[in-house]
């Protein structure tokens, strides 16, 4: 099974005779392209037009050809966007080279798959739906056997195109699983594979953002603020409470790539996404958001949390649909998400979060939430983009926010300070005196941070930077030592 292009001989244009090979013939969703163009256009449609969900109802009871030709008419896809598959691209350009003649046949509609052809320049011939025939399955091998009788070779990777492969001379199996490759193998001769990129658990595993679930640690603070440590219970009631916001925020990115596609496919990194790659289908991340949202209501229900992560999943929705398009707005819903997180955690555990506290963390958020804003605009300043896709920040905004996410993380540390004397601390602790510690560990964490943001380190959520630098772990096992110290005599000895 050849998996690389290059593994194919080079033959020099010309020293092939044209008509000694058949006409390769070529799929467009799934095959050519590592996504159904049907899906996406249905996705824009919704996403841009929700209220024509009864128009296409009424579209999909007229038959399958007629609701692609008309789902076309109101959503358009940018074909300069869509995921390409390199390896089959590669290949075709080659036979192109060669003199073979290159068809698109696809069921796409004749709209689309025009659009596409014009794009990439490749196509001698474009056979597409029409509105009126699905040209899919039996209905693809008809025509292709009208056109050229059995003298074609055909490149799909679908269970549909069996009967294709089946009437072709030749097969080209692309992104496939081995068990339908096995079954090509049987009803027809196959010129070559190209198997499918990476494995399927690595690609949901991907899609559901692991390592943004650090940022849902905050569940546990206030145990650590309450120096419950030895609180069985209450661990297992946060460990519960952490897992039903991981399941949550899964569902929510999962959301925010669907609706994001075109923007994540225009940006550098996060092109590589498994939605934005192809990687993964609509259909798919639908199902996966579904699962995610039955384990995190049964978890939060368990707990009495429900609520709590009804409003978390609420508000995460609008900032996806909407309240990232908003001037400030944006960033103030980010911190709020952020909050949320400890008055959750403080609310199964029963260690109510006090108003130092939430003061402390409403600056301290607001500074990581328009610290991650400044990192994208740096990042699109740098690339030539005057602002960022789906939101209201131009280039001339940087100093502002800047200057705004360094006062709010000053502001942080001085009610850090404030809170250390008060007379709180000193019902609390032993030696409140050591807790002043906290003050420059966190002045030092904030200023490293933004030193990593404007020299353009910052790639990703800063808590999820942090939980990945080995100076903000060691800031953190120094904040619970100077816990421990001021709460236990014996430390302090």
């Amino acid at each position: 099974m050849m998996s690389e292009i290059t593994a194919i001989p080079a033959i020099p244009v010309g020293t092939e005779n044209a008509l000694a090979k058949p006409p390769l013939c070529v799929d467009l969703d799934g095959t050519l392209v590592r996504a159904d163009t049907l899906h996406e256009q249905v996705l824009a449609l919704l996403l841009g037009a929700p209220w024509l969900i009864f128009k296409l109802l009424r579209w999909v009871f007229l038959g399958k050809a007629h609701l692609k030709s008309q789902v076309g008419r109101y959503a358009a896809l940018d074909p300069t966007l869509l995921p390409y598959d390199k390896r089959v691209l590669d290949f075709l350009q080659q036979e192109k080279d060669r003199g073979r003649m290159i068809v698109l046949v696809t069921a796409a509609d004749r709209a689309i798959a025009e659009v596409v052809a014009d794009h990439l320049g490749l196509f001698d011939r474009v056979l597409a739906s029409d509105g009126v025939l699905n040209l899919k399955g039996s209905a693809k091998a008809e025509v292709l056997n009208r056109e050229f009788g059995r003298n074609f070779t055909y490149i799909g990777n679908d269970r549909a195109d069996l009967v294709v492969w089946a009437a072709a001379s030749n097969a080209v199996v692309a992104n496939a699983p081995s068990s339908l490759v096995e079954r090509v193998r049987r009803i027809s001769g196959v010129e070559l594979v190209f198997p499918p990129i990476g494995r399927l658990w690595q690609t949901l595993f991907s899609a559901v953002r692991p390592h943004q679930w650090s940022k849902n640690l905050l569940v546990f603070v206030p145990i650590i603020t309450a120096n419950a440590f030895l609180d069985a219970g209450a661990w297992l009631a946060a460990a519960i409470a952490f897992l039903a916001f991981c399941a949550t925020a899964s569902m929510v990115y999962i959301l925010n790539d669907l609706t994001d596609l075109a923007a994540d496919r225009r940006h550098p990194r996060k092109r590589q996404r498994p939605l934005a790659s192809g990687a993964l289908s609509i259909p798919a991340a639908l199902a996966m958001m579904a699962a995610l949202v039955g384990c995190a209501a049964a978890l939060s229900w368990s707990t009495g949390l429900f609520p709590v992560i009804l409003v978390y999943a609420a508000i995460s929705f609008l900032y996806t649909v909407k309240f990232k398009e908003l001037l400030l707005f944006d960033v103030f819903t980010l911190s709020f998400l952020y909050s949320i997180r400890l008055f959750a955690g403080g609310y199964v555990t029963g260690y109510t979060i006090s108003l130092w506290l939430l003061g402390f963390t409403t600056f301290l958020f607001l500074a990581l939430a328009v610290m991650k804003r400044v990192s994208e605009l740096m990042s699109a300043h740098k690339s030539g983009a005057q602002r960022l896709a789906r939101r209201a920040y131009l280039a001339e905004d940087l100093p502002f926010l800047q200057a705004m996410g360094v006062a709010s993380s000053f502001s942080a540390t001085v009610l850090m300070a404030l809170y250390v004397q008060s007379s709180e601390v000193t019902i609390r602790y032993q030696y409140p005196a050591v807790l002043w510690a906290f003050v420059p560990l966190a002045l030092f964490w904030q200023c490293r941070l933004w030193l990593s943001t404007t020299r353009g380190s910052m790639h990703d959520d800063p808590i999820v930077y942090s939980a990945q630098d080995w100076v903000s772990w060691l800031i953190s096992a120094a904040v619970v030592l100077v816990i421990v110290i001021a709460k236990y005599p014996f430390f302090a000895r």
